[in-house]
């Protein structure tokens, strides 16, 4: 079956834009083929810094033909209906229509039309212009006189298609003046010339001869272990970087891996500045010592998209230049961080605490709704001295960490390289003598800030990033600006997954529900506080403005009255108190999505967290996850999949009585009506599994809690076998509706069985 070889070729695409446009393509042209039908047999797309590639495989010469089917009136219908459908379905008479009968319907009209195939090349010369003109660059331009808007100016189109046994042809179609060919273009100074191509084989194998590895995961590579070798050969280590990786090779179609110098004297800066310096301005690597202290090393490994006749010593040299002024930059920062601030320095205040006191002075804004950021840092002090006690942390420790959390954001270098932030916060402290533990809450407060970061273990550390966390979410959730959609503007979906591995990786047990009101309640009084004095602004204003003085004593008393008079004030504090409830609660139920992301990513069932949840109360992280873990291992035994299966049954049976009487089903089960041996063997089982359940899960032995569970399965499957629940005795039957009731109680004191799902 014949290949597809597509390419376009412009100038140089953003490195972080080529892996998306690359699927992008692939999935538009494959999607328009299958819409055709034509279904091909595999697809794979390319992208360099100067084109995008696709090779589809195995696509039909031809589409199927294909027979359309337009439903008509029925027989007998009015001729206005009739002669409505020939029009429609490019009739010229009814005698053309076919009579199709329907047991319901009766007999209708239905129109057949046979509509042939195309040839594929013809669907593919319809296809990639449409796909062009509409691809979804993030930012595109036009440029000359054309019309065409692509990521930078295009300037070549190869379109071929055809078998592997024959000259492919050219796919005949033109985009702004651009028609398509079979020629392209290689390196831009190894071999720019131009180079006909025929199918992908063939073209990988040019472009390679002309300087152009087309694979972005193979130029990686190359990168990679060129780059690990060289430092190998000088007795170094590199230190690794997944995202620099990725962006080095997509600005680069041959890599050349060359090592660079700077003076030992610029490691005295911290290593964490000094690699973000070199990666940020130069998109270099940095390497460090091979020896247990993994000291970082005054070199750099840079990578080059050309072969030089002096070796990359030209290229090199130039690169050190450049890095050395930035160090030059970036040792300064560091050095003016460690003075006292001008106009502060007399106040008795070690350097971070005077960066906090301009913090304060600026009144520089957190959010628009939510305050300052010194308010949001009270806040946080607050809640991280509130949660000490919960890690076994020190509350004064975690209340001074919370305090200088964010000081160094008014740093010279981390308003140079704001990826440092905390970090150097962290070091920073430790210079100007805060506890040790202080300094690691500071640089840790705001991990994890990803999965593959790593979790504050310390308790002051642990403090102090959930009350970072906890602030946010509850902050950003009392003004109402929660995520929608695939949009989280402020990244409350990573916050909240946050909080939840911080709980698990150390096993804090924290109640959420304790913890989130009461900072709730305290932004929503702020927020109504607020708006009153804004309301006494606008009432000044409206007096400068020449109303009658006696409409603005009227006023300013109405304006007051909430927080005056001491009816009013108990109003507003109730309103406010049930207000941050529900909000609790909504928060809380986010928790618990973010909850089933994480549990679903280890391999468990979503569902099971809703049983535990559905119970109501459940605002513990890790007993949470126990009990998930325990029902899971429960329900994958043959016990638990039989009991379930009789739960299920006696619930089916009650929701239908519960319908006529909800009540009547709830009472206690009357001994003396037990008549027969499988009820009594039921009622004595569930006698003794229900306190011993309800006993297990009371002192979180979730195990023991199903062991109780599983002496139910037995009891329950021989009364659905021999007795009738539905029994002719009124009495009778009520009674054994109540023992079905106690089926159900016995298994939602563990979780609640209606939420598992299969």
């Amino acid at each position: 079956m014949p290949d597809l070889l597509l390419e376009l070729f412009s100038e140089e695409i953003p490195a972080r834009m080529q892996r998306k446009a690359a699927e992008d393509l692939r999935k538009a042209i494959t999607d328009g083929l299958v819409a055709a039908g034509l279904i091909y047999e595999g697809a794979k797309a390319y992208a360099t810094p100067r084109r995008l590639a696709l090779q589809v495989t195995g696509v039909p010469a031809r589409s199927p033909d294909q027979t359309e089917e337009k439903k008509g009136p029925r027989v007998g219908a009015p001729e206005a209906a009739l002669q409505g459908f020939l029009k429609a379905a490019g009739l010229a008479s009814i005698d053309e229509a076919e009579i199709v009968a329907d047991a319901k319907k009766g007999e209708f009209y239905v129109a057949r039309q046979k509509k042939p195939g195309r040839a594929a090349i013809d669907v593919i010369a319809d296809l990639v212009p449409q796909v062009v003109r509409n691809f979804p660059w993030p930012k595109s331009q036009r440029w000359g006189t054309g019309s065409l808007r692509w990521v930078r100016p295009l300037h070549s189109i190869v379109c071929t298609f055809g078998p592997e046994t024959e000259e492919p042809d050219i796919v005949p179609f033109e985009i702004d003046g651009i028609r398509s060919g079979n020629v392209t273009y290689g390196h831009r100074f190894m071999a720019p010339g131009p180079i006909t191509v025929k199918r992908f084989d063939d073209y990988s194998a040019r472009l390679q001869a002309a300087y152009v590895i087309l694979d972005a995961d193979r130029r990686k590579d190359i990168i990679l272990h060129d780059a690990k070798d060289l430092a190998l050969a000088q007795g170094l280590e590199l230190i690794e970087d997944d995202g620099l990786l990725e962006e080095v090779a997509g600005l680069v179609e041959w890599p050349v891996v060359l090592m660079g110098a700077f003076e030992e004297a610029f490691l005295a800066v911290p290593g964490e500045v000094i690699r973000a310096t070199i990666r940020a301005n130069q998109k270099c690597f940095v390497l460090r010592s091979q020896h247990v202290d993994q000291r970082l090393a005054n070199r750099f490994i840079l990578v080059s998209n050309i072969i030089a006749s002096d070796d990359g010593v030209a290229i090199t040299a130039g690169n050190g230049r450049v890095v050395r002024a930035r160090l030059s930059d970036a040792r300064h920062f560091w050095e003016t961080d460690q003075r006292d601030l001008p106009g502060y320095g007399d106040r008795g205040l070690k350097p971070l605490d005077q960066r906090l006191a301009k913090m304060r002075d600026l009144g520089i804004v957190f959010h628009e709704k939510l305050g300052t950021q010194a308010e949001r840092i009270e806040r946080i002090v607050r809640l991280a001295r509130d949660l000490a006690p919960a890690v076994g942390a020190d509350a004064d420790l975690a209340a001074r960490a919370a305090t200088l959390a964010k000081a160094d954001l008014l740093t010279e270098v981390v308003g140079e390289f704001p990826e440092v932030q905390g970090l150097m916060g962290g070091r920073y402290a430790a210079l100007q003598g805060e506890d040790p533990a202080v300094a690691r809450a500071i640089e840790d407060h705001y991990r994890p800030q990803g999965p593959s970061d790593r979790v504050p273990t310390d308790p002051v550390a642990i403090a102090v990033a959930l009350a970072d966390k906890l602030d946010t979410l509850i902050g950003f959730w009392a003004i109402d600006e929660k995520p929608t959609g695939s949009k989280d503007p402020y990244q409350l979906r990573r916050a909240a997954l946050g909080v939840i591995r911080i709980l698990l990786s150390n096993g804090v047990r924290l109640p959420l529900l304790a913890a989130m009101p009461a900072p709730f309640g305290e932004i929503m009084l702020d927020k109504r506080l607020v708006a009153v004095d804004r309301q006494m602004d606008i009432a000044d204003e409206l007096a400068s403005a020449g109303v009658p003085e006696t409409v603005m004593v009227a006023l300013r008393e109405r304006l007051l009255a909430p927080v005056a008079d001491p009816r009013a004030v108990e109003s507003y504090a109730e309103a406010t108190v049930q207000e941050a409830w529900l909000k609790s609660l909504d928060l809380l139920a986010f928790f618990a999505d973010r909850l089933k992301v994480q549990l679903r990513e280890q391999g468990a069932r979503h569902d099971l967290v809703d049983a535990v949840f559905g119970l109501g109360g459940q605002d513990d992280v890790v007993s949470i996850v126990r009990r998930v873990e325990a029902l899971g291992g429960f329900l994958s035994s043959e016990d638990g999949r039989n009991l379930l299966a009789g739960y299920r049954r006696a619930v089916n049976i009650l929701k239908a009585e519960e319908k006529k009487d909800a009540a009547a089903v709830t009472g206690a089960v009357d001994p003396g009506l037990l008549a027969e041996a499988e009820e009594q063997a039921l009622a004595a089982a569930i006698a003794t599994a229900a306190p011993a359940a309800a006993a297990a899960v009371a002192r979180e032995d979730f195990a023991a809690a199903m062991t109780a569970l599983s002496a139910l399965r037995a009891p329950v499957d021989a009364f659905f076998d021999k007795i009738l629940v539905n029994a002719a005795d009124p009495a009778l039957r009520l009674n054994r509706l109540r023992l079905l009731d106690q089926i159900r109680a016995a298994c939602h004191a563990v979780a609640d069985f209606s939420k598992i799902a299969g």
